[in-house]
């Protein structure tokens, strides 16, 4: 597999060289050429029990050559001490369970991952890279552990001042070290604005060694495909028939890491995009108009993205046709009262507590299923089933879920730990020249 730029998809390169550079020389994203077909190792990851076993073999097709393919399985094995786990909510819905991993988010699997292969690499190396990262919220806490006392690798983390909860906040800045926060005044976008302009800017690439951790870099996209692939090959769970996916989505890098694992050979039916009301993208399925607005504050706090990076990627991937994006994805969006009123009634029905992005993906999941628009057997039909992407700990937000529910989740305890430990995060302006300036005082 190769990588090109979605502007220059005539220039290829190594995974490598993706994974390190992180935004492509031009300015537009990687995004995967040539990839293997995996319609024909589905078979055998259907009869593997366990997801660290997939994530090897899959892995193991995925890199090689450009990393040879036992180097490729170890590296999936050491990246992965946690699982997801699909569980069945009724007859069409289950619920995949991202957030079994150190910091209770689905972030956690891109990011030990990249870690893990990025402190690889640089072995034998002197030199140090900074890596780059904006944050809407879990990606900070996921991208700060992960990257946590690493070889050779300093982390910058951007995220919006009062628009993360406290847990979220506490897990991107108490860890020191060689992980450095900083409190942008301003939204989600402008932090990930200003990661676009370091990235762009001469002086900065000239004296820094830049690469990002989210999901500009596709390496934080390939281990996401992963869990796709344990996901639907386990045909016992899915009672045989091929799933819809839902996926809860905000800056649409987990969406794009489903349907690359589709059109390498996984059997999907269909997909479901599940936004809160920062609908760009449910309004581009729907009418064909890509319209980005500033972002719009709501419960579900890591999907307010305004202008969706991974937009770009979908659209490469169905070369600009509107109509086949809107043929495989359906788009649907969810506001904060409909939020609050499926946790209270998946908790009231299924004694369940969800956080409010995986509300955000269930009540679309449900509103699908009850319109059957892509149930080729009718409205509720027994053959569909749906898996929603359940993205965080309920912990996580644990005012929102006591708000909605009455209940206050049980908290791991590696959170409870989390928050005793004092904020360290520098405040800055929301604009290039001080980021500029913060990142040649340090780094430079």
């Amino acid at each position: 597999m190769r990588f090109a730029s979605t502007s220059h998809p005539g220039r290829s390169t190594s995974f490598r060289d993706a994974l390190f550079t992180g935004l492509a020389p031009d300015g537009a994203l990687f995004h995967p050429v040539g990839a293997p077909d995996l319609s024909g190792l589905v078979p055998s990851l259907e009869r593997l029990p366990f997801f660290q076993d997939v994530a090897a073999e899959a892995c193991a097709a995925l890199l090689a050559p450009d990393i040879p393919e036992d180097r490729a399985r170890s590296l999936a094995r050491r990246a992965f001490s946690f699982s997801p786990v699909l569980r069945r909510v009724d007859e069409h819905v289950l619920l995949l369970e991202l957030f079994h991993g150190p910091t209770c988010a689905f972030k956690d699997f891109g990011a030990q991952f990249i870690a893990a292969a990025m402190e690889a690499l640089l072995e034998g190396e002197t030199g140090r890279i900074q890596i780059l990262v904006a944050t809407s919220g879990d990606t900070g806490g996921a991208v700060a552990h992960a990257f946590h006392g690493r070889a050779n690798i300093d982390v910058v983390i951007l995220y919006p001042s009062g628009r993360v909860s406290d847990l979220q906040e506490k897990q991107l800045t108490t860890l020191g070290g060689n992980v450095h926060a900083l409190e942008v005044q301003g939204s989600f976008d402008d932090c990930q604005r200003l990661v676009k302009e370091a990235f762009q800017a001469g002086t900065l690439r000239s004296r820094l060694r830049l690469t990002s951790a989210n999901s500009i870099n596709i390496g934080r996209l390939i281990p996401q495909c992963l869990y796709y692939l344990y996901a639907g090959t386990r045909r016992e769970e899915l009672r045989g028939s091929s799933p819809t996916i839902c996926v809860p989505s905000g800056n649409f890098g987990n969406l794009t890491a489903g349907v690359y694992a589709w059109r390498w050979g996984l059997p999907v039916r269909s997909f479901i995009a599940a936004t809160n009301v920062n609908d760009v993208v449910p309004v581009y399925l729907k009418s064909g108009r890509f319209d980005p607005r500033p972002s719009a504050r709501t419960l579900s706090n890591a999907m307010d993205v305004g202008n969706p990076s991974n937009f770009e990627r979908l659209q490469e991937i169905f070369q600009g046709s509107w109509e086949g994006m809107a043929s495989r994805i359906e788009g649907r969006s969810v506001t904060d009262t409909r939020t609050r009123e499926t946790m209270r009634e998946v908790h009231a029905a299924y004694g369940l507590l969800l956080d409010p992005h995986t509300a955000v993906g269930y009540a679309a999941a449900r509103d699908h299923l009850a319109g059957g628009e892509r149930s080729h057997d009718g409205p509720g039909s027994a053959a569909e089933q749906v898996i929603v992407l359940s993205t965080a700990h309920p912990a996580k937000f644990s005012d929102i879920v006591r708000d909605a529910t009455g209940i206050v989740p049980e908290m791991p305890e590696r959170l409870a730990e989390c928050l005793k430990l004092p904020k360290q995060a520098r405040q800055i302006g929301a604009t290039f020249k001080e980021l500029s300036e913060y990142l040649l005082e340090s780094f430079g």
